[in-house]
C-alpha cells in the first residue's frame, strides 16, 4: 500500500511497516462516497487517514514545533546529557529556528500544557496510540474516549506493546552540493551511518525525502554521521513504529478512517499512529 521499503538487514520476525511513517499530502476524505476495495483503499491512502501526522495552522502548528521536543526531554533537559535532545537542538538551530521558540519548547513541562499518550483499540482489533497536548488532562482524557466511542473505538490499555519507539532523521533528497540522492546511494549511507532502514517518502508539500530509521538511542549518532556525509537533515524525533499489523476488511477500513479522521480534528492531538496493515 505505501512507499516500498529496502531492508538493509535480512528481514527479522519484528517488523517495521515504514509507510507508517509517511507524510503525505492530505486530501479530504468523503464519508458519503460509496467506495469499497482497491478504490477504497486508495482514497485512504492518499487521504493520510492512517499514516500521516496530522498538522494545521494556528495551535496545531505550535504543538507540532514543540512536539519535537517531547520525547528527546525525557531523558533530561540537558543536551549535553541527552543525545537525543542534542540532536533535535541542531537541527532546530540549522533550520534557524528562533531561540525564544526553542527555548518556550524546552520551558514546557513548567507550563500548563502537559504532554500526554493515550491507548486505544479501534474497528478491526487494530490498535491506536494517540498524542495529545493539553492544559487539561482529565477533559483531554474524556474528550478523546468519547471520540473513541462514537466512532467505533475504545480506551484501553495494552495498545503500546504494540509499537516500538525509535529514531526517524528525515533527510532530504538532494545533498548539500545540490546533487541528487538516489535510493541505492541512500542505502549505502545508511549502512555507514548505522541506521536499520531508509525509505522513500513524501512530506506535508508533497516534496521527496528519504526516512532513515534507527534505535532511538542512536538517533543522535545517525543524525550526526548522516550529516558528516553530507546529506541534508530536515528534521529528526521520536516515533512510535508498529510492530505487529493487522488487516482489515473493508468495513472496517471504512469505519477506522472516521475514527481517526475524528480524533485528528480534535485541537489537542498531535499525532495518531495504527498498525493497520
Amino acid at each position: 500500500m505505501g512507499a516500498q521499503t529496502r531492508h538493509l538487514k535480512p528481514q527479522r520476525p519484528r517488523r517495521y511497516p515504514l509507510g507508517h511513517l509517511s507524510r503525505g499530502r492530505r486530501q479530504s476524505f468523503d464519508p458519503e462516497q460509496n467506495l469499497s476495495g482497491p478504490e477504497l483503499q486508495r482514497v485512504w491512502r492518499s487521504a493520510g487517514a492512517l499514516h500521516a501526522a496530522w498538522s494545521s495552522s494556528g495551535r496545531r502548528a505550535g504543538q507540532a514545533s514543540t512536539r519535537a521536543f517531547l520525547s528527546p526531554t525525557e531523558g533530561g533537559s540537558n543536551p549535553a546529557l541527552n543525545s537525543s535532545l542534542a540532536s533535535v537542538l541542531e537541527v532546530c538551530r540549522s533550520k534557524q529556528m528562533p531561540k525564544s521558540t526553542i527555548e518556550a519548547a524546552l520551558r514546557m513541562e513548567k507550563t500548563k500544557d502537559v504532554y500526554l499518550l493515550y491507548e486505544g483499540r479501534g474497528p478491526g482489533g487494530s490498535s491506536l496510540l494517540i498524542e495529545a497536548l493539553s492544559n487539561s488532562g482529565p477533559k483531554c482524557y474524556s474528550n478523546i474516549k468519547h471520540i473513541l466511542n462514537k466512532n467505533g473505538g475504545v480506551m484501553t490499555e495494552g495498545a503500546r506493546h504494540y509499537f516500538d519507539k525509535k529514531g526517524v532523521v528525515v533527510v532530504a533528497v538532494e545533498d548539500r552540493e545540490k546533487k541528487a540522492v538516489d535510493l541505492e546511494r541512500a542505502l549505502e549511507l545508511a549502512v555507514e551511518a548505522g541506521a536499520e532502514d531508509v525509505k522513500e517518502a513524501e512530506d506535508e508539500d508533497a516534496k521527496n525525502i528519504f526516512k532513515f530509521i534507527c534505535e532511538a538511542s542512536s538517533l543522535h549518532h545517525v543524525r550526526r554521521k548522516l550529516d558528516s556525509l553530507g546529506l541534508c537533515c530536515v528534521s529528526c524525533a521520536l516515533e512510535f513504529i508498529p510492530n505487529t499489523m493487522v488487516q482489515l476488511t473493508d468495513p472496517d477500513m471504512e469505519q477506522a478512517a472516521h475514527l481517526i479522521q475524528a480524533l485528528s480534528s480534535y485541537e489537542d492531538v498531535i499525532q495518531v499512529y495504527d498498525n493497520i496493515e
